[in-house]
């Protein structure tokens, strides 16, 4: 049996525990490839890991479990194409475009407010977090998925959808993680300086 049959058999019997599994093992391997290349303080931090872990197998698994099964219901508007292939690709399109611009501006500050939440954040450190990272995280996004998400959301069945966006993901959860442990820059409470 192969992995990928043993994967859509366990998909078939328990799809929440398998995607749960799975996205918080892989949001996990991004963490480690993360502090390897990039170690916090010289070290390997493993409730950083363990943090990756959480919020991929109880956060996102179940959100993008749910958000892909809602692409899936969406078509291209209008009679199809004579050519199957081009419906298929058009209507990946379509959802790309629903992904990227409905999705990613969400669940962009959906990781860094849960991440800064399980680091025991204030809801000023949530919010510092936020303004840091959200835009050239969103940035980044749109120059890592789109083209991959034209290709999986227009060939690749549903049911393994998500499974080939958290296997390409390893190098993004790698990129979050390492944009998410980098210290923040304490700003000047007054600028310009309020004269005395």
């Amino acid at each position: 049996m192969t992995i990928l049959s043993l994967y859509t058999s366990s998909l078939r019997k328990h799809p929440r525990i398998t995607n749960s599994l799975l996205t918080g093992f892989l949001f996990g391997s991004g963490d480690i490839i993360a502090q390897f290349i990039n170690p916090t303080e010289g070290k390997y931090d493993p409730h950083r890991t363990l943090r990756a872990v959480i919020y991929g197998s109880a956060i996102f698994s179940f959100v993008g479990d749910k958000w892909y099964r809602i692409l899936s219901k969406i078509k291209f508007p209008g009679p199809p194409l004579s050519n199957p292939k081009l419906n298929s690709i058009r209507t990946g399109v379509l959802k790309t475009g629903i992904d990227q611009l409905g999705f990613a501006p969400i669940g962009i500050p959906l990781y860094y407010s849960i991440m800064s939440i399980l680091e025991n954040k204030s809801i000023d450190g949530i919010g510092e977090k936020l303004e840091k990272n959200w835009l050239p995280t969103l940035q980044v996004n749109w120059m890592v998925w789109p083209i991959f998400q034209i290709f999986n959301l227009s060939l690749v069945p549903v049911q393994h959808q998500l499974l080939c966006v958290n296997v390409v993901s390893i190098f993004w959860n790698t990129y979050l993680s390492m944009r998410n442990s980098q210290k923040g820059v304490h700003l000047p409470v007054h600028s310009p300086p309020v004269p005395e």
